[in-house]
């Protein structure tokens, strides 16, 4: 297996850990306002570490060709008058 297929392996299994926090966290979070903090902070946790799976899902090599001819041109040529 290479590092990548490891890391979203790795990344999958810590994704339901978080979820398995959520489901205890949530029956707590109107109980205290520590609670409810610690359920926020697990929330977005989760939600970063599945923008990192669905980034290394993306096809890299494809988005860095559309990177090189995407047209990059600056605010103000847009206005220039012909």
């Amino acid at each position: 297996m290479s590092k990548k297929e490891i890391k979203k392996k790795d990344l999958k299994q810590a994704i339901k850990e978080k979820e398995k926090q959520l489901a205890k966290l949530k029956l707590h979070v109107d109980k205290s306002e520590t609670c409810s903090s610690i359920y926020n902070k697990v929330v977005l946790e989760k939600a970063i570490m599945k923008k990192e799976l669905d980034d290394m899902e993306k096809d890299t090599v494809v988005e860095k060709v559309k990177d090189v001819f995407r047209k990059k041109d600056l605010i103000c040529d847009r206005f220039k008058t012909k």
